[in-house]
C-alpha cells in the first residue's frame, strides 16, 4: 500500500533521549512502572488504615476475640479459675485461718519492747489478764499479755543466724550441722505443742488455747536462748549458765502466770457444768510440766553452742 497517495508518511520510531546529566526534571517520566505516591502518601496510608482497623494485631488475632464462642470459652475457663481458687482457700481455712493467722502478728514496736521486757523481768508485772472487746480479745499491739507470733519466728530465726555466727567463731560451721541445728529446734517445739494439746484432750480440758496460742507460750523460749548464748560468746561458761538460770526462771515464772489465766481459771467456770471431768491439780500440772520443761530444751538447744 502507497501511504503517500492517502496524505500518510511512515515514521520511525524515535529513541527517547535522556535528560542531560545534572538537569532538572521538567516532567516525570510516567510511561513505565506505577505512578508516583504524592506528598500526601496515599498507598501507604491505605495499608496503615488496614493495620489500624485490626488494632495494630495479627488479624487472626482479631477475629478470635471478635468470635462468640471464643469469648464465652474465655469466660467459662475464668469462672473455671475462679471457683478453683475459692476451693483452694475454703481448703487452707479449714486447718488454718487465715484472719486469725493475721491477728497474732497484729504488734507494733512499742508492743515488741514492752514484751521482750516482759519475758525477762516478769516479775514486777501485776495484770496477766488478756484484755476482750465484745467476747474478742484484743489484738496484741493493744494488750500486752495477748500472745503474738511475730516475736517467736523473729527469735526464731535470730537464733539460727547466731547459732552459725557460734558456729563459725569456733570453726566448726557447716551447713549440715547449721541445717540440723535449726531443725532440732523446729522438732522439739512441735512435740511440745503436740504433747500439751494431747494432754488438754485426754484431761478435758475446757479452755480458749487454740495451736497458735500454745505455738507462741512455746515459742517464747528463743528469746532466752539468744539471751544466754550472747552471754556465753562474751563470758564464757560462767556467764552462759547464769544466764541460762536467769532466762529459765523468767520464762518459767511467766508461762506460770499466762497460762494460769487461761487453764487454771476456766475450772471455775468449768466446774458449774455437769461436764467437768479434769481436776483442779491435773490442771496444775499441766502447766507446772510445761513450765518445768522450758529450762531443759534451752540447755538442750544452746549447751553445743557455747564451749
Amino acid at each position: 500500500m502507497d501511504f503517500q497517495q492517502h496524505g500518510y508518511r511512515a515514521t520511525k520510531p524515535r529513541a527517547r533521549a535522556s535528560p542531560p546529566s545534572g538537569g532538572p526534571l521538567l516532567f516525570d517520566d510516567t510511561s513505565s512502572g506505577p505512578p508516583p505516591m504524592n506528598s500526601q502518601n496515599y498507598y501507604s496510608s491505605e495499608y496503615n488504615m488496614a493495620d489500624a482497623s485490626a488494632g495494630g494485631q495479627d488479624p487472626g488475632v482479631g477475629n478470635l476475640f471478635a468470635d462468640p464462642m471464643a469469648s464465652a470459652a474465655m469466660m467459662y475457663g475464668s469462672s473455671l479459675a475462679n471457683q478453683g481458687k475459692d476451693i483452694v482457700n475454703k481448703e487452707i481455712n479449714r486447718f488454718m485461718s487465715v484472719n486469725k493467722l493475721k491477728y497474732f502478728f497484729a504488734v507494733d514496736t512499742k508492743y515488741v519492747v514492752k514484751k521482750l521486757l516482759l519475758l525477762m523481768f516478769p516479775y514486777t508485772h501485776q495484770d496477766w489478764e488478756v484484755r476482750y472487746h465484745r467476747d474478742t480479745p484484743l489484738i496484741p499491739r493493744h494488750d500486752v499479755n495477748a500472745p503474738d507470733l511475730y516475736i517467736p519466728s523473729m527469735a526464731f530465726i535470730t537464733y539460727i543466724l547466731l547459732a552459725g555466727m557460734a558456729l563459725g567463731i569456733q570453726k566448726r560451721f557447716s551447713p549440715e550441722v547449721l541445717g540440723l541445728c535449726a531443725s532440732t529446734a523446729l522438732v522439739w517445739i512441735i512435740i511440745e505443742v503436740l504433747v500439751m494439746l494431747l494432754s488438754l484432750y485426754l484431761l478435758t480440758v475446757h479452755t480458749d488455747l487454740s495451736t497458735f496460742d500454745l505455738v507462741a507460750y512455746s515459742g517464747y523460749k528463743y528469746v532466752g536462748m539468744i539471751f544466754t548464748v550472747l552471754c556465753g560468746l562474751f563470758f564464757g561458761s560462767d556467764g552462759y549458765f547464769v544466764a541460762l538460770a536467769w532466762s529459765s526462771c523468767a520464762l518459767m515464772f511467766f508461762i506460770v502466770r499466762s497460762l494460769k489465766m487461761k487453764i487454771l481459771s476456766s475450772f471455775s467456770a468449768d466446774s458449774m457444768g455437769a461436764g467437768s471431768s479434769a481436776k483442779p491439780h491435773f490442771r496444775l500440772y499441766i502447766t507446772l510440766a510445761l513450765a518445768a520443761f522450758q529450762p531443759i530444751i534451752i540447755y538442750w538447744l544452746t549447751a553445743h553452742l557455747v564451749r
